[in-house]
């Protein structure tokens, strides 16, 4: 299998799963990088996975659908372009014989889904759309602080060894807050260089893995002292009535 993150809008990753026959793509928001893609592979798209429902995850699909005949997977609580085999908490289905189990993980949108796969050449997978980042969160547009924190929580069980594939390419900039919060936790200062190296010769930070993120995201971190610590500093009352992650969270809604 090959994965290839496609780069798309600003800073959005499609993701391309292929066995050199068939594919599958995740939060398609255009359509001509992945029909580029499927043109110079030679490939036939069997299946669209979405996240969620912002159009820069949805807005390929009608365009991919109408070219390809590809069937659409995704949640059930918003409207996505039509027809779609809707999709909820521990649903289990096949693509390019790769056995998937839908993670409800809500907090970015309320109907938000991850993807994970046990077993892509013997490592797990998962797509987890705007929930996780690398070094981050996704901002709560539609769920609660509670239910964000209760989704990571659920990703931060996944075996260790877990590929992290996000839709976004906010790394950088979340290993900035994240330093700022632990400044003194030197896996992320050598990360941080590695991900400046990649982005100066225009690579990927992704996907990343979930054993670097227990050590270097904030938001998975909300139990370790030096994290708690921060969050007190930064604002006692927040962090005393809501919570460590809820005030991380608006700390770096508020960060520049």
């Amino acid at each position: 299998m090959k994965l290839i993150p496609l780069p798309a809008l600003t800073d959005n990753y499609i993701w391309l799963l292929h066995d050199g026959h068939q594919a599958l793509v995740v939060d398609p928001g255009v359509a001509e990088p992945v029909l580029t893609a499927l043109r110079n592979e030679g490939l036939q798209l069997a299946a669209i996975l979405v996240t969620h429902h912002h159009a820069d995850h949805t807005d390929g699909i009608g365009a991919l659908r109408a070219a390809t005949g590809a069937k659409v997977r995704g949640p059930t609580l918003q409207s996505i372009p039509g027809p779609i085999q809707h999709c909820a908490e521990n649903d289990k289905f096949n693509e390019l014989n790769l056995n998937f189990t839908v993670m409800a993980v809500p907090g970015h949108t309320a109907d938000h889904l991850a993807y994970y796969c046990p077993d892509v050449d013997g490592e797990p997978l998962v797509f987890c759309g705007d929930t996780l980042f690398s070094a981050g969160c996704g901002r709560l547009f539609e769920g609660t602080p509670e239910q964000m924190h209760s989704s990571l929580q659920r990703l931060a069980t996944l075996p260790e060894n877990t590929r992290i594939c996000c839709s976004h390419e906010y790394t950088l900039s979340n290993l900035r807050f994240a330093h700022t919060v632990e400044p003194a936790n030197m896996v992320i200062v050598h990360h941080q260089l590695q991900c400046e190296q990649l982005r100066h010769s225009g690579r990927p930070t992704l996907p990343t893995r979930l054993s670097l993120e227990l050590q270097i995201n904030p938001f998975l971190r909300c139990h370790d002292p030096a994290v708690r610590a921060a969050a007190q500093h930064h604002n006692a009352a927040l962090a005393e009535q809501a919570g460590t992650f809820a005030c991380l969270r608006q700390w770096k809604n508020d960060y520049r």
